[in-house]
């Protein structure tokens, strides 16, 4: 079993240049020494004391967890006031999420492709700017101005008619309960899950998500809120497969549909009873 990535140290130093407070300075507000503060920050105080750390958590306003387990220089200005603030937005579910990004010389956030061969570890460094800066990046043409972008393979038949194989792009999903009920999106699931590429249905109360396969051999299945990592929603995707000749039996169907669609439309609107299909 790997040992979790302690970030306390990093996240100390971090803290208090953004508040451009010199170790010395600091070091008196909190009444430590400077030596002590430093050794702190490079990592050298395996076990700080706990009263230490209650101080710092005041400090910044921030809890023991976030300052420990979450690298804060991959979080981002207007999310790290969010936590700060104590506000909930991040914390749909159990799990605390902050995005780590990479950007290019032009401070434009990259759209990075999270190759298969990755996907492990992606599960222990999506938070880490060092691993999200290490993924190949892309500049897409066509994406909208706002919003953070990535890139999955898929891989299964479980979505079809998507091909397996496709690169999938999607949008970053801050709030799971804005979702709308069967919204595609690509789950990144904790432990030894894979990612998931699925219709993504928030139950009530937010405890649990409904994943449901666009191919319908595959059974719906309901998994914990935090057992998620992340949620990224289907914005288009890349294939290098032509789209197979539609066949009868599904020009048949879609035909159906059209049918009674209109019919539907057609009752609305007159009031009449719903059509019964044989």
């Amino acid at each position: 079993m790997t040992s979790a990535k302690i970030f306390f140290g990093t996240n100390i130093r971090f803290l208090r240049e953004r508040r451009k407070l010199t170790q010395e300075d600091f070091a008196e507000q909190l009444g430590f020494t400077r030596v002590k503060l430093a050794a702190i920050e490079a990592g050298r105080t395996e076990n700080p004391a706990a009263a230490d750390i209650i101080k710092f958590s005041d400090f910044f306003g921030l809890s023991i967890d976030n300052l420990f387990r979450v690298d804060l220089r991959g979080v981002g200005e207007l999310p790290l006031r969010e936590l700060e603030a104590g506000n909930e937005l991040y914390m749909k579910g159990t799990n605390l999420r902050v995005l780590a990004i990479s950007t290019d010389k032009t401070n434009k956030e990259n759209v990075e492709y999270v190759p298969i061969k990755a996907k492990a570890g992606y599960r222990s460094g999506y938070t880490n700017p060092e691993f999200i800066a290490s993924l190949p990046k892309y500049s897409v043409p066509g994406l909208p101005q706002t919003g953070t972008f990535r890139m999955f393979p898929t891989i299964g038949d479980s979505m079809l008619p998507v091909p397996e194989g496709a690169d999938v792009i999607c949008r970053y999903v801050e709030d799971w309960t804005s979702l709308k009920p069967g919204t595609l999106c690509i789950v990144i699931l904790d432990g030894e899950q894979d990612f998931v590429f699925k219709k993504v249905t928030v139950l009530i109360e937010g405890k649990k998500i409904l994943l449901e396969s666009l191919n319908r051999s595959y059974e719906p299945y309901e998994v914990r809120t935090g057992d998620v990592l992340e949620i990224w929603k289907f914005h288009s995707y890349f294939s290098k497969d032509v789209p197979e000749r539609i066949s009868e039996v599904q020009h048949i169907s879609q035909t159906m549909e059209t049918i009674l669609k209109q019919l539907k439309e057609m009752q609305e609107k007159l009031k009449m009873p719903e059509p019964v299909v044989a």
